[in-house]
């Protein structure tokens, strides 16, 4: 498999939540790159109802990154960021 990323993805287990307008969402980010990252969820995502948009907040690295839905899954979600 040729690997088409723009930027090398690292692979992580970190707790982080997805908030938007004072909703949040626990998740678990799985791999992060400079440019996206992949998050897993311990429901169903059809079921949370989460938005296309978001704010990533990463508590452990003091980050919070603006960012958009590129692919979903049951229970996993590709996110690049803005």
């Amino acid at each position: 498999m040729v690997e088409t990323r723009v930027a090398p993805r690292f692979r992580v287990r970190k707790p982080a939540i997805l908030e938007h307008w004072g909703a949040k969402f626990p998740c678990t980010v799985r791999d992060i790159s400079t440019t996206g990252a992949a998050l897993e969820f311990s429901s169903l995502i059809r079921s949370l109802g989460i938005p296309t948009k978001f704010n990533l907040v990463i508590p452990e690295d003091s980050l919070r990154l603006p960012c958009h839905v590129v692919w979903q899954r049951e229970y996993r979600m590709g996110v690049t960021f803005d």
